[in-house]
């Protein structure tokens, strides 16, 4: 079954750090470039970083840099997205996505985790 289930959300206090991780099954997850997206209440998905399938281009939004850092293990399947400095405006549930143009499927989505700052 080709899934990603994400997992590491909650809640955290402002100024506090989080580890959101993503496993990947069912697919040759190194074939794929992993993504981190989130989207905040009323607002739009907004991608947040990218990270090509070899682990070598990682793209940050300018309101995450020197924050967050993505990571990815094909070895194990896995992409994590670690996150500092937290604050209210990081509030969203976040979703991991695979993408591969040349692949199919092309792109898969997981469910999504919440994460919230709040005091």
């Amino acid at each position: 079954q080709v899934q990603l289930v994400e997992s590491g959300g909650g809640l955290v206090q402002p100024g506090g750090s989080l580890t959101l991780s993503c496993a990947a099954s069912g697919f040759t997850f190194s074939q794929y470039a992993m993504s981190w997206y989130r989207q905040a209440p009323g607002k739009e998905r907004e991608l947040v970083v990218r990270i090509t399938g070899a682990g070598g281009v990682r793209n940050y939004v300018d309101s995450v840099k020197g924050r967050f850092t993505i990571s990815r293990d094909n070895a194990k399947n896995t992409a994590a997205l670690r996150m500092n400095s937290l604050g209210p405006e990081d509030t969203a549930v976040y979703y991991c996505k695979a993408d591969c143009y040349v692949c199919y499927p092309t792109a898969i989505w997981g469910q999504g985790t919440q994460v919230t700052v709040s005091s």
